[in-house]
């Protein structure tokens, strides 16, 4: 465990120097290639990453200070082993404290819930070749048949290794379907997929946990796992169609490619799937916009990719390197409703019109007479409308004629603090009201389908219409691509 109160200034890891005229390195600096201290000390820690993983040791880092302190150089220490990353403002934080607490949790048998030295093997059947994996893993550079040239993630091998394990760790397998010798592949066949997964419990016992799986139906370049004839099985597709697991299989893809490209080749990728996507699947008229339509199976896709490109993880304005190869990292290992959940915030609404309900992360749903409660993973935001905090600040809620607006004050509350209990790194918890200064928090996430331009006027379209009729025109600009081979889960 590193614990990190401040950036290394000596030695082959030094981020920077000890002269207070020369500030770390930002975003702008390592565009710009004027980041003195950059490659060397990211190469020093990739390689204490290496050694340590191939030891089998975790390591941890536990960073709390107000300025950088060169996260962004010793991210491959944790990324490698599997060990947790946290950021905070001090160690004397109830944040950190109760963060740090949680590393230790202990199941109903009393055994850390954390396992050590995991190893995961992929077999598959002929029709399926292995192209990588995304996660907080290393290569056991174990080559085989099953194995792709096209690499994806980190490939060129079937095993990778896993320092550590915890409940909600998740490695993305990607995959492409091939056509070997010439020989078509069978109407209707099943590709299969077998994951043998090695590890030592907490209790000291060694574990091996097989699974195999078979589908029938696949999507091409997507994310199932068996095929289909992509042009007359289309039902068979879009049935079998996940589209919560792509959205998170696009961020970790488009996460990962922003490690070594530029930021806006990243974006041009990510519209470019969605076009074709939308190209594929999609119904309309030729030369009228309004007329496009997707289905159910993929109708939340765009929308996930419209706040994906909006997210922290493509843009990096107004955060520091250190704060963006934190929220990538935690995006490389969390199961799908996590990440899902730091790709698209969740905003509840609480009224005296009936039980809380989930409305859209627009600007529309901020009303004078609601609560909403926004969960991003790393925050937990309470936010009172402009009626809402007039009353509460008359102090209704204290009086006995007002019990219903004191019980409608405290179910956000409480939903709130059933989410800070269970969630790693615990997140940040603000209230706040319209007009106040951590009202941008809200107003940062959500699609400004009003503004002060147009919020008073009628007839407006819809957020989710907006986003279909500019990815029509887009469409419409780029050359039609085939879909690639590409599949993966």
């Amino acid at each position: 465990m590193l614990f990190v109160g401040g950036a290394c200034s000596q030695g082959p890891g030094m981020v920077v120097n000890d002269d207070l005229k020369d500030p770390i390195r930002s975003h702008h600096d390592i565009d710009k290639d004027n980041a003195k201290y950059l490659k060397k000390a990211t190469k020093h820690y990739e390689s204490l990453a290496g050694r340590a993983a191939t030891n089998g040791h975790v390591v941890d880092i536990y960073s709390c200070a107000l300025d950088q302190t060169g996260l962004h150089e010793m991210k491959s220490c944790p990324n490698s082993t599997g060990g947790h990353m946290v950021m905070g403002d001090s160690f004397n934080s109830s944040l950190f404290k109760q963060t740090y607490r949680m590393v230790f949790a202990k199941d109903q048998n009393n055994e850390f819930k954390m396992a050590f030295n995991a190893q995961i093997e992929v077999k598959t059947s002929r029709e399926l070749k292995v192209c990588g994996a995304i996660g907080p893993c290393i290569s056991m550079n174990i080559k085989g048949t099953c194995v792709s040239d096209n690499e994806m993630g980190i490939g060129g091998t079937c095993q990778w290794k896993l320092c550590s394990l915890y409940p909600s760790s998740t490695i993305a397998i990607l995959y492409e379907v091939v056509n070997q010798h010439g020989a078509p592949i069978p109407q209707g066949g099943r590709g299969c997929i077998q994951f043998i997964t090695q590890y030592q419990h907490s209790s000291g016992q060694r574990r091996v946990r097989v699974t195999t799986i078979a589908r029938k139906y696949v999507f091409l370049y997507l994310f199932e796992v068996c095929w289909a004839d992509a042009g007359t099985q289309m039902s068979h597709i879009a049935a079998g169609f996940d589209q919560e697991a792509a959205a998170v299989i696009s961020g970790r893809l488009a996460a990962f490619r922003a490690e070594s490209e530029e930021g806006q080749d990243v974006l041009r990728w990510v519209d470019r799937n969605l076009i074709r996507l939308c190209q594929k699947f999609g119904e309309y008229n030729k030369d009228d916009a309004a007329s496009f339509r997707l289905s159910e199976a993929f109708s939340l896709y765009p929308q996930f990719m419209f706040h994906l490109r909006r997210s922290q993880f493509m843009q990096v304005f107004n955060n520091s390197p250190d704060e963006t190869s934190f929220y990538r990292h935690m995006l490389m290992r969390e199961d799908t409703m996590n990440s899902l959940i730091m790709i698209q915030p969740i905003l509840y609404s609480y009224s005296f019109n009936g039980p809380p309900e989930p409305v859209l992360l627009d600007t529309s749903s901020i009303q004078p007479d609601r609560i909403l409660l926004m969960d991003t993973f790393f925050q937990i935001l309470i936010f009172n409308g402009e009626t809402i905090a007039q009353w509460k600040a008359q102090g209704y809620h204290e009086l006995p004629e007002y019990e219903n607006f004191r019980q409608l004050l405290q179910a956000p509350a409480d939903d709130a603090q059933e989410i800070l209990q269970t969630r790693f790194p615990m997140p940040r918890y603000i209230e706040t009201e319209q007009g106040g200064s951590q009202a941008r928090f809200l107003l940062s996430k959500v699609n400004p389908s009003q503004t002060h331009n147009n919020m008073y006027a009628y007839g407006q379209v819809s957020p989710a219409t907006s986003l279909l009729h500019n990815l029509f025109h887009a469409w419409n600009k780029c050359p039609v691509a085939h879909l690639s081979k590409a599949s993966f889960r």
